[in-house]
């Protein structure tokens, strides 16, 4: 079994600026990607930003020239800066990587969740 947990939440001022983490944790898996989802009150999950083995990036368009998603491979752990925030970016901040292990492949695992809250 694959854990990720998040950290790095909290309560921000509009414009100011978090950074997450999400670390994993397990035996013997092999991280195919990375990435970071969101769900505010009342919405559904929605992309924010992913990483692959590769580097290469995606991003939401809400999150383009705020936000930048990195990776430190050696430690299975994963980034979210976020600057220039926004009162509409309040959400839980969920992690993603699906991970495949040898003798049970591919799986899709999710962290517990950060509050970002964006407010003055």
């Amino acid at each position: 079994q694959v854990q990720l947990v998040e950290s790095g939440g909290g309560l921000v001022q509009p414009g100011g600026s978090l950074t997450l983490s999400c670390a994993a944790s397990g035996s013997d898996f092999i991280i195919l990607a990375m990435g970071w989802y969101r769900q505010a009150p009342g919405k559904q999950r929605e992309l924010v930003a992913t990483i692959n083995n590769g580097g290469i990036t995606n991003y939401a368009d809400s999150a383009k020239g705020r936000f930048t998603i990195s990776r430190d491979n050696a430690r299975n752990t994963a980034y979210l800066q976020m600057n220039s925030l926004k009162p509409e970016d309040t959400a839980v901040y969920f992690c993603y990587a699906p991970t495949w292990r040898p003798g049970s492949g591919s799986s899709d695992n999710w962290g517990q969740g950060t509050r970002v809250t964006v407010s003055s």
